[in-house]
């Protein structure tokens, strides 16, 4: 069975994915959609590094209620900001987060939460992999925010792959 999927989860969320994405159940679709799941991992199978251990998945699900919080609350914050901030008070501006994940995926995860939330954006991981450089809409205190995403993100990132 593992040869045939060799990323069942995968597999799993692209029959899920496509057929929400046709927005209706039909025979053609589920078929289609389980080719799919199989085709595709079997197809990319030698570029996948090998799968990272979670080993704490509670972490994981705190992770991703802080990360949806966080969305929801950021996209409360930019739309005052866009409607009740002049541009002149707006004091964007960059932070180098200091990374202390070592492990590719978590790094990725924590770009990827960091961009997902409105007002911030990681824009470059410095060659060493051990500083993200994070840009904000409002940002009055760097360190702040540095240290912000540290503790929100990247210490349950480190508890989730540590």
């Amino acid at each position: 069975m593992r040869k045939l999927l060799p990323h069942a989860v995968l597999s799993l969320l692209l029959v899920v994915l496509w057929l929400l994405l046709m927005n209706r159940l039909s025979v053609n679709s589920l078929v289609f959609a389980v080719l799919l799941a199989v085709v595709l991992p079997l197809a990319t199978r030698r570029f996948w590094p090998d799968r990272p251990r979670i080993r704490n998945w509670p972490a994981a699900a705190e992770f991703a209620a802080v990360v949806l919080w966080d969305i929801v609350h950021s996209n409360i914050v930019v739309a005052r900001i866009v409607l009740f901030v002049p541009r002149a008070r707006l004091r964007s501006g960059w932070v180098v987060v200091p990374l202390d994940l070592r492990q590719p995926e978590a790094v990725a995860l924590l770009a990827g939460a960091i961009t997902m939330t409105p007002g911030t954006l990681s824009a470059d991981l410095s060659t060493d992999g051990r500083a993200l450089l994070v840009h904000c809409l409002d940002c009055p205190d760097p360190a702040v925010v540095r240290d912000q995403i540290k503790r929100r993100y990247e210490a349950r990132l480190q508890r989730i792959f540590g």
